[in-house]
């Protein structure tokens, strides 16, 4: 009898990870015909996913980021599972900053984004809030939020169906390059692929040194509070205060918000309760209705961002060494980007060039000579 075409310990990728990057990679990598073990210590969306305020935006300050949001959305839109609901992300800008991102509006509308500059008082009719201080507004309709946690299993779905192999409760123990195949090392045996591809999400600094390489992405610890039900005359869509950090948005009838720490780093867990009072002081200067609100403490959630160091994702090859890609450190950005992530990067394993150009992501801007603008971790 002869020997499957497949065994079960070898193929020609091996994912690790299966959130929406990993998930949404594995399935346009098994699209592509390759063989895909998809690996994951936990389950689907039980990482930054499913705790993700599972916003969608496309007003971004370069062409890079732009893209890859762009074509996300347009995939999420026409994915019936998805959840996809175009609210709109309403920008409150500071007078210093208005200029710079007036140029970013205009880049934004060339590359197909129906975005709008406002001034504070135009944008009123999209949200309440206090104008003080502002030097204008931008405003996106097809902005807007996903379901995460069902998008993510529907790639987990649509993996498996092309072929991907997703094991999951399989963490990774050890990595070693053995001639020109990577060793995958787990409890239930050692998977063997001549490519890998680092799509581990917050987890991705550790999955890197399994294998002695170092990979600038860290976790960092987000706080999204929730008010209890309130009676609004209309709903809140995503509105970013730049000048304080702080956003909000209607969730049913109640409102999530939120404000990054750029202190909380590190595997730190649960809620920090002590970061509410600072944010909703802030929350409030903006918003003085948002006093009337109830803070519902069990609705309330906490979740892991992938930072780097500059605020951008590291995708590609890794310089100097075979068969490594990555895909991480997406510092916010992950769910709204995936879609078009994982297309890339099966590109980029059949040694194609990506339709969109993802080389300003790259690990050599890391070299120390490279100056890059953070953009919103929203």
């Amino acid at each position: 009898m002869s020997a499957p075409l497949f065994s079960p310990h070898s193929a020609d990728i091996v994912v690790i990870g299966a959130g929406i990057i990993g998930a949404a990679s594995a399935y346009r990598l098994a699209q592509r015909g390759l063989k895909v073990v998809v690996l994951d210590k936990d389950r689907p969306a039980s990482g930054s996913t499913g705790r993700s305020v599972a916003g969608v935006r496309a007003q971004f300050h370069n062409e890079t980021n732009i893209l890859l949001s762009r074509e996300s959305i347009a995939e999420y839109a026409a994915m019936p599972g998805s959840g996809y609901r175009a609210e709109g992300y309403l920008m409150l800008i500071p007078e210093a900053g208005w200029p710079e991102h007036r140029e970013a509006v205009t880049l934004q509308q060339r590359l197909g984004i129906p975005s709008e500059a406002l001034t504070p008082d135009e944008a009123q009719r999209y949200a309440t809030f206090d104008t003080a201080g502002l030097g204008g507004c931008s405003y996106c309709p097809t902005d807007g939020k996903v379901d995460a946690h069902s998008l993510n299993h529907e790639y987990v779905r649509l993996a498996r169906e092309v072929g991907a192999r997703v094991l999951l409760d399989t963490p990774v123990t050890g990595l070693e390059r053995v001639g020109e195949v990577w060793h995958v090392q787990t409890p239930g045996g050692t998977f063997e692929a001549p490519q890998l591809l680092n799509a581990a999400g917050a987890w991705s600094g550790e999955v890197g040194r399994l294998a002695g390489l170092d990979i600038p992405v860290q976790p960092a610890r987000r706080m999204v509070f929730c008010t209890g039900p309130l009676t609004l005359p209309r709903p809140v869509p995503m509105t970013f205060d730049l000048g304080s950090g702080v956003y909000l948005r209607s969730e049913g009838e109640r409102l999530i918000f939120g404000r990054a720490d750029p202190l909380d780093t590190g595997w730190r867990e649960g809620l920090n309760w002590d970061w509410l009072d600072p944010t909703l002081e802030l929350a409030l200067t903006r918003w003085p209705w948002l006093e009337a609100a109830s803070l519902d403490r069990n609705a309330s959630w906490w979740g892991y961002y992938e930072l780097t160091p500059d605020g951008f994702p590291v995708v590609g090859r890794m310089p100097g060494v075979d068969g490594w890609l990555n895909a991480c450190g997406f510092s916010g950005h992950g769910v709204m980007q995936a879609a078009a992530t994982g297309r890339v990067m099966a590109q980029i394993a059949v040694g194609e060039t990506p339709f969109i150009d993802v080389s300003p992501l790259g690990m050599e801007r890391f070299d120390g000579t490279a100056v890059r603008r953070v953009d919103l971790q929203v």
